[in-house]
């Protein structure tokens, strides 16, 4: 599998990255403008309201909307970072990392938020999801730090390995390298991106998170509250972070300092793919240029075609999001109309999980598929659509066919879904539904070109018009161009161009370029 990043930046609506998997778009993430909750970025929240009904706090982190802070996403040593916060703010704590602070006890699993925080309290919290439609973020003040290979919790011991790494060999080798080379009060978790690396690539890694957090502890003491005290990456250098490999053949960027904090990160992290990243430098729109535009198009539709000539329609409302899979014009007899179901709804998953990774479709999903009567294709169905979701780093839950046919997804959504309008508004009527009567079309074309010929003094213009257009006004030995001539004793270019709509025409001057009406 061969995999490309396109990076598309412009100054008024930011960057936007394609991932591309053998040339086909599976992932399309757009870091926003000036956009400040960012997930990962840790804030000095200020407790503004206490909801014992919901067991949980309203935080001001300086969004119009206060964040959302809920019990279960206090964390066990809540305690621990209420104690550090407040003996930093007083100037009592001088240690950059946790190894003089006596750690608190776990704060019980099933208690009151009310026992634990309380109003105008400062407490460092972290955005798990950023605002949502009419929402503020979701907060959690469980801290963490993601690095490459290994995420860094402080307040713990604990060192946990990845599930994906199946070996245990290797589970214990990791495990023993880390519990090595870890600080005291530091938990770690090991990616599944660590296996098989040695431990030089682990310490490393390791030592940058723990800069990260001494950044922190300094910033800690003289950040205002709901101000942003630890920042993560930008959007580009996250994604390459957490998908880099060795699989990746080319990174695209047309945005030279992206590209010099790109290439400078990677020469970082794995100085051997230093040489896929490449600055665009063409004068077509970069996404046109590797096809990415088309296929964003063609995507993000309430209607998507499937190749087979089935088709899905995907709808989305406030509370879920639903996906209905037509078999379109296929054709299939009696006999083979349960295997014809099964192959048009296998084909059906495999866009559905590209396009829940391209939409950054989260919540609730149901899926329609086509009805089959025997289970095993149904166990078929679900086995197939696991193994399609498989790459999809979003945390997710897949339960199998109900005896409707419907399929029901839960898929973590901690950013708002992206949204691509592909219709484009009617040139000729603006979007009013309405144009010109076409019968004043000749009394408006002769209107301009009496303009252009007398008032602007042009010695040589072209008219473009539709060619149907084109064709009346060329009609006849006495046509329309014939008593222009001896009107204006000009001769006026007629220019067809089949792209126009009915009533559009523009005139140009001798150097092709248009002249503004």
């Amino acid at each position: 599998m061969v995999k490309e990043l396109i990076v598309d930046s412009s100054p008024d609506t930011g960057t936007t990255i394609a991932l591309l998997q053998d040339k086909q778009l599976v992932e399309l993430n757009k870091e926003q403008v000036n956009n400040n909750y960012a997930v990962g970025d840790i804030y000095l929240g200020r407790i503004k309201k206490i909801m014992p009904g919901l067991n949980a706090a309203f935080v001001d982190v300086g969004y119009s909307k206060d964040a959302f802070l809920h019990y279960l996403d206090l964390g066990p040593q809540v305690q621990s970072l209420i104690k550090l916060t407040k003996l930093v703010k007083n100037g009592s704590y001088k240690d950059k990392l946790l190894n003089s602070l006596k750690l608190e006890k776990d704060i019980n699993k099933a208690g009151k938020i009310s026992e634990i925080l309380s109003r105008n309290m400062l407490l460092p919290v972290q955005i798990a999801k950023e605002p949502i439609s009419t929402k503020g973020p979701r907060l959690s003040s469980d801290l963490s730090i993601a690095g490459r290979f290994v995420v860094l919790v402080p307040f713990s011991d604990v060192v946990s390995i990845s599930k994906k790494i199946k070996s245990n060999t290797e589970r214990n080798r990791l495990k023993k390298i880390v519990e090595g080379i870890k600080p005291q009060n530091f938990g770690v978790i090991i990616r599944t991106v660590s296996e098989g690396k040695g431990v030089a690539e682990l310490e490393k890694d390791l030592r940058d998170l723990i800069t990260k957090w001494e950044s922190f502890s300094k910033r800690l003491g003289s950040t205002e509250p709901s101000k942003k005290i630890l920042g993560e990456m930008d959007r580009t250098s996250t994604i390459l972070r957490d998908i880099l490999t060795d699989e990746f053949s080319h990174i695209y960027i047309n945005d030279q300092i992206i590209y010099d904090e790109t290439r400078s990160y990677i020469q970082d992290i794995s100085p051997d793919l230093e040489k896929i990243v490449k600055l665009y430098k063409h004068k077509d729109p970069i996404f046109e240029h590797f096809g990415v535009e088309k296929q964003i198009k063609a995507a993000f539709g309430k209607i998507v075609n499937l190749q087979g000539g089935a088709y899905l329609v995907i709808e989305h409302t406030e509370a879920l999001h639903v996906v209905d899979v037509n078999s379109g014009n296929r054709t299939a007899n009696k006999e083979n109309q349960e295997d014809n179901a099964l192959q048009v709804n296998k084909e059906a998953a495999k866009e559905i999980a590209r396009q829940l990774r391209l939409r950054d479709m989260g919540g609730i999903v149901v899926i329609d598929f086509i009805d089959m009567h025997k289970p095993v294709n149904r166990k078929e169905l679900h086995d197939y659509l696991k193994e399609c979701m498989g790459n999809d780093r979003a945390k997710h839950t897949i339960l199998p066919p109900s005896k409707f046919g419907l399929v029901q997804i839960t898929r973590q959504r901690v950013r708002p879904e992206m949204t691509i309008v592909t219709n484009e508004k009617c040139p000729a009527c603006g979007g009013t539904g309405e144009i010109r009567a076409s019968i004043v079309l000749m009394d408006d074309i002769e209107s301009n070109l009496s303009y252009v010929l007398n008032e602007q003094n042009e010695k040589q213009i072209t008219l473009c018009v539709h060619p149907y257009v084109s064709a009346f006004i060329k009609k006849g030995f006495i046509s329309r161009r014939m008593k222009w001539f001896f009107q204006y004793g000009k001769w006026i270019t007629i220019k067809s161009i089949a792209s126009y709509y009915m009533n559009e025409f523009h005139f140009l001057n001798a150097k092709e370029e248009e002249i503004k009406l």
